[in-house]
């Protein structure tokens, strides 16, 4: 005989306070990830002789260079500042929207954010 479930669905079925939360969360979480899409990230390396930031976590904006950390006989140093700088402001502007993500969230791991 086959089982019967109530009305509502399987296992007595979905709370509608539930699906109004879930949109709601949702509606915060776009709203956030516009937010941090505008949001600039600065950092630095070599103490100060190269900064860039970047928009969003996502794009470099711009990258600035000390005039005296330009030496065209040790272009790998500049090379390796840039790079330094870059990582640091797109791992600082990850871990801010991760952060702001998991308040909306309550902390729940989402794919794809």
């Amino acid at each position: 005989m086959a089982k019967k479930f109530p009305a509502g669905g399987m296992g007595g079925g979905i709370n509608m306070n539930m699906i109004k939360q879930a949109q709601k969360m949702q509606q915060d979480m776009l709203k956030l990830q516009e937010e941090l899409a505008g949001r600039e990230y600065t950092a630095s390396s070599g103490g100060g002789a190269v900064t860039a930031v970047v928009v969003g976590g996502k794009e470099l904006k711009s990258v600035a260079l000390s005039p005296e950390v330009v030496d065209p006989d040790d272009i790998d140093m500049l090379q390796d500042l840039i790079v330094a700088a870059v990582n640091e402001a797109l791992r600082t502007a990850a871990e801010e929207g991760e952060a702001e993500m998991s308040k909306v969230t309550g902390g729940m791991n989402l794919p794809g954010m």
